[in-house]
């Protein structure tokens, strides 16, 4: 540690003897500063003395300057020195191939990249503070093992695959904007990270019945029509809470379809609600709508009035999931049974009753096969129907195997 600080050392900069025997530099907010009310915080630097004084010089000294002259303070707190990750990420985040993005992708993007950025190193720097020069692929490698294990010690695989993932595409964006201050080789590339994810649990229509008493005994009835609507006809939540209105279900000019709009994949299905002899198709579901109390112009709205506003508000998603998992619990459904494995349930329902490939299609959406067959998972039912049908075809012709 020096004994003497050499000229041009930045205010409130102090160095620190690390357990190793390195020296580290932290800027440590002053006394009379947090006496009087300032709320900047002391923040690592790290161990190199040269990127610590860039640091303090271009932005936490001149930020703290400008509170105590009372000014406004010209650089955000969230500013990035050039040169880092941190920099890097908000190239990215500028680019067309962040902003169109819908913003479900970018929420789940921006909480990885954060994951990354805040993530400590053991010499007290972050990891969205270090250069992306001195970024190797090793240290990629390191990072991936560190972030794929949580606080608590559970796993987090495939959101630090995500991770990478993410900042593999920010590096290659951030490149083509600024060729000559980012490195050509991305670290984050060919990692060569294998992880198969776990398939979704379908929810039976058992379960479904059972979620269904569930809500309606809570008073939160529309979280039983949302499950119908994504069993049956096989919508997502985010439709079903945010898109599907009245005018879907019986439309003027065609009343006898619900007509499905899937956003993912821009697929408008209309579900016929009655067979060519006047069979009802769906007949929980229609009993269900048909005596619903239309509250706005959606289907599914919060069953309560809102207390300032006295009006049935949409679901918010997070809301949403909350109240989803407090009825699944009070129907004794386990915790694996996630909203999506509804439409995981009705597909595979489908393909419990033999439907082709090209009908399941036609009712869930789907464009392609390789779609449809991720979503109706393989039963002992199916198994069995296909044995059957392999036994019958070796038999039908007096084959002595049966």
């Amino acid at each position: 540690m020096p004994r003497r600080k050499p000229l041009g050392w930045p205010r409130y900069m102090v160095p620190r003897r690390l357990k190793s025997g390195a020296t580290a530099f932290f800027w440590v907010i002053p006394t009379w500063a947090k006496r009087n009310g300032c709320t900047l915080k002391g923040e690592a630097l790290g161990t190199d003395y040269a990127d610590a004084k860039k640091r303090c010089d271009e932005l936490l000294n001149p930020q703290l300057d400008a509170w105590r002259k009372r000014e406004v303070i010209a650089v955000p707190s969230d500013h990035a020195v050039p040169g880092t990750f941190d920099w890097m990420v908000a190239i990215y985040k500028t680019h067309p191939k962040y902003t169109k993005k819908p913003t479900k992708t970018r929420k789940s993007y921006d909480a990885v990249l954060n994951l990354v950025s805040k993530h400590l190193l053991t010499d007290g720097r972050t990891f969205g503070s270090i250069l992306i020069r001195n970024i190797t692929p090793g240290a990629t490698d390191r990072l991936f093992e560190k972030l794929k294990i949580k606080s608590d010690g559970g796993e987090r695989t495939r959101t630090a695959l995500l991770a990478m993932r993410v900042c593999q595409r920010a590096w290659n964006v951030a490149l083509r904007d600024k060729p000559k201050e980012i490195p050509t080789l991305n670290p984050f590339a060919k990692m060569g990270i294998t992880y198969k994810a776990k398939p979704t649990r379908p929810i039976t229509h058992d379960e479904l019945l059972r979620f269904v008493k569930a809500a309606d005994e809570a008073g939160e009835s529309s979280l039983g029509t949302a499950e119908m609507i994504a069993y049956y006809w096989l919508q997502r939540e985010e439709d079903i809470i945010g898109r599907l209105s009245w005018n879907h279900y019986r439309p003027v000019d065609a009343p006898d379809v619900a007509r499905i709009f899937h956003h993912k994949t821009g697929e408008l299905v209309d579900i016929p609600l009655y067979d060519e002899d006047g069979t009802v198709l769906w007949p929980e579901l229609i009993e269900r709508l048909d005596a619903t109390t239309r509250y706005g112009t959606l289907i599914v709205t919060r069953d309560r009035l809102d207390r300032r506003r006295k009006v049935h508000l949409p679901w918010k998603e997070d809301h949403f999931r909350h109240r989803f998992a407090a009825i699944r619990a009070a129907a004794g459904i386990d915790f694996d049974a996630k909203f999506m494995g509804l439409r995981h349930g009705g597909n595979t329902e489908g393909g419990n009753a033999d439907l082709t490939d090209a009908q399941l299609r036609a009712l869930s959406g789907h464009k392609t096969d390789a779609m449809t067959a991720l979503y109706t998972k393989a039963t002992m039912r199916q198994r069995r129907s296909g044995a059957r049908k392999r036994l019958d075809e070796r038999t039908k012709g007096g084959n002595l195997s049966k």
